[in-house]
């Protein structure tokens, strides 16, 4: 008969951390024409709109882009839909907003490993040489669709609430061999403060 381990010996800090993100999400276009226009309305609200494949982050507000003409701004969570409205409210003469807060779950990965993991499943070069802070891609992995986005702190990842629970599920089994820490809550407070870190 052996003896078993000291539980310090056996269960090894954690080396990445899982955190569930809720955010208010809304998707803005430009009409036909009036991209420049839609930047200007951005720009006063105080947020540059990305290039496409890139992310732009303030204090307290994230934008995205990686449909061309389109983008995702996401904000820690307020009034249900005041968010949107807000924004179709600024863009109605040259664009239209979209409400994705309850289409969209987010989750932020966080610790050195999260890359090596991730590429278990994804297809993307996700070297921070090639996928550093500030870019953004929308991929498939463990057969769900994901937007990724690089950050200071980490990666934040979105994919629809509907699949939302095999992919954690995914994420959990590939990240059991990196040292995944169990799933937390985390608000978009909270993503704010550690992505800018």
């Amino acid at each position: 008969m052996s003896v078993s381990e000291p539980e310090s010996m056996s269960d090894p800090a954690p080396g990445i951390q899982m955190h569930d993100c809720a955010l208010d999400i809304v998707d803005i276009a430009a009409l036909r024409g009036r991209v420049r226009d839609l930047t200007g309305i951005a720009a006063a609200q105080g947020l540059q709109l990305p290039a496409f494949g890139r992310a732009t982050m303030t204090r307290d507000q994230l934008a995205l882009s990686v449909r061309p003409g389109r983008w995702l701004l996401l904000s820690a969570p307020a009034d249900a839909g005041s968010t949107a409205t807000r924004w179709q409210s600024a863009v109605a003469e040259c664009g239209v907003a979209v409400d994705l807060s309850s289409g969209l779950s987010g989750i932020h990965l966080t610790g050195a490993p999260s890359r090596d993991m991730l590429a278990c499943g994804c297809r993307l070069d996700l070297d921070p040489a090639s996928f550093g802070a500030g870019s953004a891609a929308a991929t498939v992995m463990a057969q769900v669709a994901v937007i990724l986005v690089g950050l200071p702190s980490g990666m934040l990842l979105l994919t629809p609430s509907t699949t939302a629970r095999h992919f954690r599920e995914w994420l959990a089994s590939a990240g059991s061999v990196f040292g995944l820490a169990p799933r937390t809550e985390f608000n978009g407070y909270d993503l704010f403060r550690s992505a800018l870190r």
